[in-house]
């Protein structure tokens, strides 16, 4: 069994605590929060060691992976502790604020020889990973455009609020997934060489400077073109949506609705994520962390790790889209087309 260690205790935290319950040959073994309440809830509940600090966590022999997931201006100090003490190391999305974070975070793990993984969990869910099948099997002929989009009413955590220390608002926290997915169906050598993006805080200035709303076009070398909407002012639950449109054909993908949906006068509990309300109409989505990838990624993650390989996202893929995201708020306030280096 591989030994894990995981940084956090919040909502994407425990996710991954229960994407890992779904990998064979990995073990969830310690844990670390800045909080120490949380720290006691979350290792009593997972039954895990719970460390004071990162470093001691990080120290811990039992730990073989340490998975960060962290709000966006601690990911830069957890690398450095994790790949100090020589562990693997994978970290939640985006991988930093700004593209120069995101590749000191790359060098410091190239200079420790660490294993790295970056964990875009769009890329695996089950309907992105089937469309993707069928995109290279040919089945919508040449891919032409991709619209991603990703809305809810707002984070779960107060970090995300504060753009400043954040390193930005929707876009930075919603299109590093978009972003990632149109990379991943044009293909990863097929370079982003230019954005437009627009952004405004349009419902929640009370709550942050940041962008709560954005939209981005991405330009790609071989001539295709993809949108990407980014929203914190949707009500209602999240809207999780991918649409490809081919020469021969297209393709649609929607997280937000599941096999489950229905009008309820009285409470149930939770249904779904950032759901908005507890009675009405309810779009509840079983297995969560399943349907949205993490399970996936995790397994991914955990057998090439173990068979010494590299997965399909690293830190590198991290950098790219924070200079693709770099670009786009250049864009915002340039208001033209922006170049991506």
């Amino acid at each position: 069994m591989i030994g894990v260690g995981l940084l956090g205790s919040g909502f994407i935290a425990e996710s991954y605590a229960d994407a890992l319950l779904d990998v064979r040959n990995a073990e969830l073994v310690a844990c670390y929060s800045r909080n120490p309440a949380r720290s006691d809830v979350f290792s009593n509940k997972w039954k895990v060691t719970a460390h004071a600090t990162m470093d001691a966590l990080c120290a811990d022999p039992a730990v073989e992976i340490v998975i960060i997931a962290l709000p966006n201006e601690i990911h830069l100090a957890a690398v450095e502790i994790a790949a100090r003490h020589g562990k693997a190391i994978i970290c939640t999305k985006p991988l930093a604020r700004t593209e120069a974070e995101a590749q000191q975070i790359l060098d410091i793990a190239n200079a420790a020889g660490v294993w790295h993984g970056y964990a875009e969990s769009s890329v695996f869910s089950p309907n992105v990973a089937k469309a993707y099948e069928m995109v290279k099997a040919g089945g919508i002929g040449e891919l032409l455009t991709m619209r991603a989009r990703e809305g809810h009413s707002g984070p779960h955590a107060p970090h995300f609020w504060d753009a400043e220390t954040a390193g930005g608002g929707a876009l930075l926290d919603m299109g590093c997934h978009t972003v990632e997915s149109a990379r991943h169906f044009f293909g990863k050598d097929n370079k982003v060489t230019e954005v437009m993006a627009w952004g405004s805080t349009m419902a929640h200035q009370d709550k942050t400077t940041g962008e709560d709303a954005a939209i981005a076009l991405l330009k790609f070398e071989g001539g295709q073109l993809a949108t990407i909407e980014s929203s914190w002012i949707e009500r209602g639950g999240m809207q999780l949506r991918h649409e490809l449109v081919g020469s021969a054909g297209r393709i649609v993908t929607d997280s937000s609705v599941g096999p489950v949906w229905g009008f309820i006068e009285n409470p149930v509990g939770y249904t779904v994520e950032k759901a908005d309300a507890e009675t009405g109409w309810v779009y509840p989505v079983p297995e969560e962390t399943r349907a949205y990838g993490f399970s996936q990624q995790m397994r991914h993650f955990i057998d090439h790790f173990a068979a010494g390989t590299t997965p399909s996202e690293t830190f590198e893929d991290g950098v790219v889209v924070n200079r693709i995201i770099d670009a786009c708020y250049r864009s915002m306030k340039s208001r033209q087309w922006e170049k991506v280096a």
